[in-house]
């Protein structure tokens, strides 16, 4: 038997974190991986897809089960831990019982933000963010019925393509001044917003939320501007905030998530947490690609070696309705900066490109997205473009053999 490791939380992060601290570690570790929600883990990002019935739920299962089972893993599923006792080094579970520990990694996650608006109590005000969700969203998402997503960052616009494609008329209401203002320009925001409105759905730019209409079910959605917006459903999707309460009830460092420092410990030793919960060098990453490079800093560390998180480059890469859009590093440039735009409108393309110092350091693709990668490499590795410079924004196919002969 090796040293008891208890994982809490059985998503992507802790997926991850098994399948490389199992390779580097093989056998030195007795894992037990609990888990809120009764499947199996699952890809969260393919939640959109399975909402419009474009995979199936064995589909979006990261592991079979006898991936598990082969690497010695107990699961205990649709188990809640309500106690983690630190002196006592085990965490006590919903319903009875506890799991001892020597080290524990919290992988709680992030939950959707409800907004407190009246009428929010209403039945068919739900949230997307998971499988329980997605299965509640169907269940209300019949023929020719409209629904409501408040919020037009990443989640509102996956829940959005996801009715759209199931058949229902969406309406995507947002605070801001375009979509998906944390990553996109406003020129790639028009765009998207062009193309999501082309395939039906209706988008509503500086519209803040007053109240939802109804008395025991959805009727609409009243805006502050006085407008109000029929629908039998309304999905809140304006943001996630980290499950951080066992971690706070138990005395650890928290702010808007659980503070770690560089080797992914907590404020007490032998605990540990990743992905979306944690909080690192003051932010919660909430992206799936940060908290992988997370679980492989975590799993050296409990394999006996060392390693360093040094936070994450925050890149955007997805479908959003079957439109590709891409984004990462500095988006916005500045003064020192250069900005690089190449237009296709026939095509549906946009691209912008921030070079400092002779270097990349943001890129945005809407719609062409065949080399983002390679930008992406390139913003990473910071590599001086030298002759990449004179054609960059055509991409890597023409850039390099140009660079070559220059």
């Amino acid at each position: 038997m090796g040293e008891p490791l208890v994982v809490v939380g059985n998503g992507m992060a802790a997926t991850r974190l098994v399948d490389e601290l199992t390779a580097r570690a093989p056998g030195r570790y007795s894992i037990t991986i609990i888990g809120e929600e009764p499947q199996l883990a699952y890809n969260r990002v393919l939640l959109s897809s399975l909402l419009a019935r474009e995979v199936s739920e064995s589909e979006i299962e990261l592991k079979p089960r006898a991936w598990w089972e082969a690497r010695g893993v107990e699961l205990l599923t649709g188990k809640r831990v309500v106690e983690i006792d630190v002196k006592g080094r085990f965490v006590r579970l919903r319903g009875g019982g506890r799991v001892g520990y020597s080290k524990l990694v919290l992988a709680t996650g992030s939950e959707a933000i409800r907004l407190p608006l009246p009428g929010a109590e209403l039945s068919g005000v739900l949230t997307f963010r998971d499988r329980a969700d997605v299965d509640a969203i169907l269940a209300r998402a019949k023929a020719r019925s409209r629904a409501i997503v408040i919020g037009g960052g990443l989640l509102g616009l996956e829940a959005a393509a996801g009715l759209n494609k199931a058949g229902v008329s969406v309406t995507v209401v947002h605070i801001m001044d375009r979509l998906m203002e944390r990553q996109l320009d406003e020129e790639a925001a028009r765009l998207l917003q062009s193309q999501l409105e082309a395939r039906g759905i209706e988008v509503l730019l500086n519209a803040e939320s007053s109240a939802v209409q109804g008395r025991r079910k959805v009727g609409g959605l009243r805006l502050k501007d006085g407008r109000c917006v029929d629908a039998q459903m309304v999905v809140m999707a304006a943001g996630i905030k980290a499950r951080a309460g066992l971690a706070r009830i138990a005395g650890l460092d928290v702010n808007r998530g659980i503070v770690v420092g560089d080797d992914m410990q907590t404020s007490a030793a032998n605990i540990f947490a990743l992905g979306e919960c944690a909080e690192h060098r003051g932010i919660c990453y909430g992206l799936v690609e940060p908290a992988y490079e997370q679980a492989r800093v975590l799993a050296h560390n409990l394999a006996g070696a060392e390693a360093r998180y040094e936070g994450s480059l925050l890149a955007t890469n997805l479908k959003v309705s079957g439109i590709p859009v891409f984004s990462a590093g500095d988006c916005a440039g500045g003064e020192a900066s250069e900005t690089i735009v190449f237009k296709d409108p026939g095509r549906g393309a946009y691209k912008k490109l921030v070079v400092k110092d002779g270097r990349l350091t943001g890129a945005v693709l809407v719609g062409d997205t065949e080399d983002a990668l390679w930008y992406l490499e390139l913003i990473r590795s910071r590599q001086e473009l030298g002759h990449l410079r004179e054609s960059l924004v055509f991409g890597r196919a023409f850039s390099e053999p140009m660079a070559e002969a220059a």
